[in-house]
């Protein structure tokens, strides 16, 4: 059964930093690529940054380039998205996703106080 839990989110102040964590299980972690989204209210889930099976390739949505870094620790099976520089414009609920297996985290509100 292939299964996302996110840990980590929260409140911060601008220009603070939070870092979530998506454990998977269920499925072969290291074969697939992974996504981070983020859901501001009242709005659709919106690709935030990708990552390739290895590790090697990443992308981003061009307002977090330089602030966020998604990686991945296969040996733990672990997701991970470092949000530093946060701003208010971040507050949303961010969750992890599997394209492959078309599953998704159970979200995490992360909100940035000015």
């Amino acid at each position: 059964q292939v299964q996302l839990v996110q840990s980590g989110g929260g409140l911060v102040q601008t220009g603070g930093s939070l870092r979530l964590s998506c454990a998977a299980s269920g499925f072969t972690f290291r074969s697939v690529s992974m996504n981070w989204y983020r859901q501001f209210p009242g709005k659709d889930r919106d690709l935030v940054a990708g990552i390739s099976p290895a590790g090697d390739t990443t992308n981003y949505i061009t307002p977090v380039k330089g602030r966020f870094t998604i990686s991945r620790d296969n040996d733990k099976n672990t997701l991970y998205l470092q949000m530093n520089s946060l701003k208010s414009d971040d507050t949303a609920v961010y969750y992890c996703y599997v394209p492959y297996y078309n599953r998704w985290g159970q979200g995490t509100q992360v909100t940035v106080s000015s």
